[in-house]
């Protein structure tokens, strides 16, 4: 008997008592579950993304569309950035205050060219207050799933309030199920048996989220 065997012979056992009906092709499982979790208002589900994503040592700035170049800039100048990788669908205006390098993104770039890059910037898909998550889907502005886990630096920017959902069963039907999805919360980090914390090995060691107000939250 094959291992492939023995893993089916475990699965078919597990699911002995499990009625016929709800097997692949079945009855479709309940997802009746709780979607919303408490009572806050938009502006409290702001805040509370912001304070996960700080929890997880991202660091978040807040601006309008219009110090959006300027807080760009300062923060690629203050990092010494002199790179910066950019998805075809970026807006260019977001990159006017700064005249580091644009990078555009290339499917020949190889792992050690991305590596080179000093930072990339990118907007997101949705982000999640009460796990402090950014989920990208690899939309236009935001590019394949590599230029965000390769360079040792990511400028993330999420539109607030309309971004910004309370739960991730509020967040899952507005990503695309066809598009390769990476969910970020904080850094990269990992620890060892001891608990010494790494950041930066499988991802940025760096993470900095831009809270984007629309008009009226600016005004």
């Amino acid at each position: 008997m094959s291992s492939r065997d023995v893993v089916l012979g475990r699965v078919r056992r597990a699911l002995a008592d499990v009625p016929a009906g709800e097997g692949p092709g079945g009855r479709p499982v309940a997802r009746d579950y709780r979607r919303v979790h408490g009572a806050r208002t938009t502006g409290q589900t702001v805040d509370l993304l912001a304070e996960n994503l700080a929890d997880y040592r991202a660091v978040v700035h807040r601006t309008d569309a219009e110090g959006l170049p300027v807080l760009i800039g300062r923060l690629l100048a203050a990092r010494g950035a002199r790179t910066l990788l950019v998805p075809p669908g970026l807006d260019a205006s977001w990159t006017a205050g700064t005249d580091v390098t644009r990078v555009e993104d290339r499917a020949s770039d190889t792992p050690r060219e991305l590596d080179a890059v000093d930072s990339v910037l990118t907007g997101c898909a949705v982000a999640v207050a009460e796990t402090g998550t950014l989920i990208l889907d690899a939309g236009p502005d935001q590019g394949r799933r590599r230029i965000t886990l390769v360079p040792d630096h990511h400028l993330c920017v999420v539109r607030v309030p309309g971004q910004v959902v309370g739960s991730v069963p509020e967040a899952l039907p507005r990503v695309a199920p066809d598009r390769p999805l990476t969910w970020i919360s904080g850094p990269s980090a990992t620890s060892d048996i001891e608990l010494d914390r790494v950041e930066g090995v499988h991802g940025p060691r760096t993470l900095e989220v831009i809270l984007l107000a629309a008009a009226q939250e600016a005004e």
